[in-house]
């Protein structure tokens, strides 16, 4: 059916004052005549035995919830992760596209930004990261083929944030590096961090109880529970009276909670004397906010941490622009 000149202007007209325009389908790559994903995972098969361990009624993590909803909720409460926000689907695929790691999701999350983002690492990669640390398919995580490496983000973003700290705190040549992760996640980037590093030692910590729980099981499958563990929440200032920590981390988790939640991880970081402090927030712009718009960074130095260091997340302009999800690296010194 044609439609006529006038109509077809004056719909394009009414399209593109919202904010919308009209492509013709052959103008298109194949990744964007796809609908944007929401949750996914990759249908790769499961490890034997993940089935019956990754599931809501393990009783380890229902003995997990009960002691974290007995926690304080000025650190519990959710922003964003609340209770059904990670589902049971995603407890055995929790390297999917979903909640942890956002892979297909957004205007940066396509093949092109993976291929240019993982010729900026090759750049970088003095310490040969990305052939050592290698990447697979495990619990639903989506790879593409590049450079003759299998590529994630989960791969390209850990040895990003693994450089900005080399760069400053010299870590991968440092003796008795020990760093905890504030809103550890599924453990990425322990996992990645002790691989790469065999003198580091890594703490991971999480106010939501099926975080600790997943981590604790991941870095156990990775077998490097030796170096890296999960700490549950309630245990987390036992534990820093006994082990002390040059570093803490927080990989977009601090945007993701409560103003609250956020002051009391800092009472801690600083009762404790914990030097380093490293945050990445959420979104492509050179201030710190929670996703309901809060500025946290004055927080922080309340505390007693100064800024050290900030950057972008890739230091070419272009690749800042187009490379997968852009945002800042902050470090801070107490």
């Amino acid at each position: 059916m044609r439609i006529g000149r006038p109509v077809r202007d004056a719909t394009k007209w009414l399209l593109k004052r919202n904010g919308y325009r009209i492509l013709r389908d052959e103008d298109l790559y194949e990744w964007q005549r796809k609908p944007e994903p929401g949750d996914a995972y990759n249908p790769s098969d499961l490890p034997p035995g993940a089935i019956e361990i990754l599931s809501s009624s393990n009783q380890q993590l229902k003995s997990l919830q009960q002691r974290y909803a007995a926690f304080d909720r000025s650190v519990t409460a959710p922003l964003v992760w609340h209770e059904n926000y990670i589902r049971d689907e995603q407890i055995q695929f929790f390297r999917g596209d979903n909640g942890y790691v956002w892979q297909l999701r957004g205007q940066n999350m396509n093949p092109i930004s993976y291929v240019l983002t993982t010729y900026y690492a090759l750049s970088i990669d003095e310490h040969g990261f990305l052939d050592r640390l290698g990447e697979d398919e495990t619990f639903g995580n989506f790879t593409f083929q590049i450079a003759n490496k299998i590529i994630s983000r989960d791969l390209l973003d850990s040895v990003s944030e693994l450089y900005f700290l080399d760069n400053h705190l010299d870590i991968a040549s440092r003796e008795n590096v020990c760093i905890l992760d504030i809103g550890a996640g599924y453990g990425r980037l322990a996992h990645r961090t002790v691989t790469a590093l065999p003198n580091v030692r890594y703490l991971c910590t999480d106010a939501v109880a099926a975080s600790t729980f997943i981590s604790d099981f991941y870095l156990h499958f990775r077998g490097v529970q030796d170096r890296a563990i999960s700490v549950p929440l309630d245990q987390i200032e036992r534990t820093l009276e006994l082990e002390p920590v040059n570093l803490a981390v927080n990989v977009h988790s601090f945007s993701e909670c409560r103003i609250e939640a956020i002051d009391w991880w800092l009472t801690l970081l600083a009762t404790n004397r914990v030097q380093h402090l490293m945050i990445i927030p959420n979104g492509n712009q050179p201030r710190m906010y929670t996703n309901d718009g809060n500025d946290f960074q004055p927080i922080v130095e309340r505390h007693g941490y100064r800024l050290m260091a900030k950057e972008p997340k890739y230091r070419d302009p272009l690749v800042q622009q187009y490379g997968i999800n852009p945002s800042y690296y902050y470090l801070f010194q107490l």
